[in-house]
């Protein structure tokens, strides 16, 4: 049963979505920074880049999925998820540090990328995976569910865009200072600081919830059984179309991120104000997304808020490009061009993170589905699958952006005087194909997600019905803890 029975308190809601905080820091460094930073910075070909990154994703493949399952299967007086939370950060924070670092000689090369990549991508897993498999094992209500996601993807955004303000006011508060490498070995120390501080604390403040001896214990773990209980796991027809669809939207969301960077300095010719600017709107956005989807979910369900949201989001996205090629906008680079690019953002950024959240929220009710067909619970199988998709959309967005960028023919550090209307123009072009593809896949694929809130709700009443020790629970042996929430034993 769930760690917590009936409505979850403020408290709880807070510091579990507080351990987003390291995948947002992770999150803006790899789809802002991390491109920039080492072709325009450092000086490697961008197909480089994007390459050694796509790389990084095959040794995923192979383990996050193995992530997912050793978090599933580990037993202890603390519970299958919290051990991870404690021991994980600390690695992460020192590869986190390196990567904006490089400790190597010159320009750093395809296979030291690979490995920085690598690195930082398992133990963000090792963290990121535990943290949100939590969110069916505390309750198994479809809209406290979605609750607890929108505060860890608001966490999430608060630690990715405050790593924004911090670098376009601190760390790279200028467009030459974007250029340089100091700043962004500050910008790679605190990150690292703030990831082992939100994990850390996270996992510390939900502890007398969840750290509870898992009740049964897992057979001996053989890497041929794991990789066949993965398997299984992952031929769930639900989980099969989550994935067509949140690859799409993850893509989608990877590359407009990873190509943020080239755009607003080379199409919308951002001033020092404009960057810094840029992520408090993102920021309104979200708070925007935090106040709409639960109403959109209880009113349309999880697989129609994602659809109709991926269209919304497409549509605003790609209009203010549209209009520039028609010549339809004004001025780029004054403060009308500015400020109408940043009511279009408000609206496309809000669609987008809805039909995010919704997607993820989805993989939640797939474990009911699976427990109902194989007697088994997999919540971290599951989540390190959805991580996997979310990281290879990293990548693929990152590897899109670096063959736009390869194709237009943009030499590093390229001053925002020196590029060529041709060059905007074909930047332009290119994006907004890519991006209308995608979103389209998204929209359809998601929207037909097979698992509807009634289905979810009748498989939890039927699981219930089925554990003769419920009814017990709830009676005799349920305690109400100081924040008001009922603890199951």
């Amino acid at each position: 049963m769930s760690f917590v029975d009936g409505p979850l308190s403020q408290r709880l809601k807070l510091v579990h979505g507080s351990g987003a905080v390291a995948f947002g820091v992770k999150d803006s460094g790899f789809s802002f920074f991390l491109l920039p930073f080492y072709n325009l910075v450092l000086g490697v070909d961008a197909g480089v880049v994007g390459a050694a990154l796509a790389t990084a994703l095959v040794v995923d493949a192979l383990v996050d999925p193995l992530i997912g399952h050793l978090s599933d299967r580990t037993y202890t007086r603390w519970g299958r998820r919290l051990p991870w939370l404690y021991v994980a950060p600390w690695p992460l924070a020192l590869l986190w540090t390196v990567l904006w670092s490089p400790p190597f000689t010159g320009t750093p090369g395809f296979w030291e990328i690979v490995a920085l990549a690598v690195g930082v991508r398992l133990l963000l897993s090792a963290c990121e995976v535990p943290s949100v498999s939590l969110v069916p094992e505390i309750t198994d209500d479809y809209d406290e569910r979605t609750t607890l996601f929108r505060y860890r993807f608001l966490s999430g955004w608060i630690g990715g865009l405050l790593m924004m303000v911090l670098a376009f006011t601190i760390f790279l508060p200028t467009p030459e200072a974007q250029l340089q490498p100091e700043g962004y070995a500050q910008f790679g120390l605190f990150g690292a600081g703030l990831m082992v501080l939100a994990v850390i604390g996270s996992a510390a403040a939900q502890h007398r919830i969840v750290a509870q001896l898992p009740a049964h214990r897992p057979p001996p773990f053989s890497l041929r059984g794991a990789f066949a209980e993965i398997f299984d796991a992952f031929r769930e027809k639900a989980f099969v179309i989550f994935a067509l669809g949140g690859l799409a939207a993850y893509v989608l969301q990877g590359m407009t991120f990873s190509i943020t960077q080239y755009v607003n300095l080379y199409v919308w010719q951002f001033s020092e104000l404009a960057f810094r600017l840029y992520p408090v709107v993102l920021f309104f956005s979200v708070v925007l997304m935090f106040v709409i989807v639960g109403p959109l979910h209880r009113a349309w369900g999880k697989p129609k808020s994602a659809a109709v949201a991926a269209i919304v989001g497409l549509t605003f996205y790609c209009l203010p490009y549209m209009l520039l090629l028609a010549g339809a906008w004004p001025t780029t680079g004054t403060t009308a061009s500015t400020a109408l690019l940043y009511v279009f953002l408000i609206c496309a950024n809000t669609a987008s993170v809805v039909s995010i959240i919704s997607a993820t929220s989805m993989v939640a009710e797939i474990v009911e589905a699976f427990e109902e067909r194989t007697g088994k619970r997999a919540e971290g199988t599951f989540y390190s699958g959805n991580w996997l998709v979310q990281k290879c959309a990293t990548g693929g967005g990152i590897l899109l952006t670096s063959l736009i960028v390869q194709s237009i023919d943009l030499a590093p550090g390229t001053p925002q005087s020196q590029v060529t209307q041709e060059t905007v123009t074909q930047l332009v072009v290119l994006f907004v194909a890519a991006a209308s593809m995608l979103g389209l896949i998204a929209a359809f694929w998601l929207g037909r997600f097979p698992i509807t809130r009634e289905q979810h709700e009748a498989r939890v009443a039927a699981r219930r019905a089925s554990d003769p020790e419920f009814p017990k629970a709830i009676d005799d042996a349920v305690r109400a803890d100081p924040d008001g929430h009922t603890i199951t034993p």
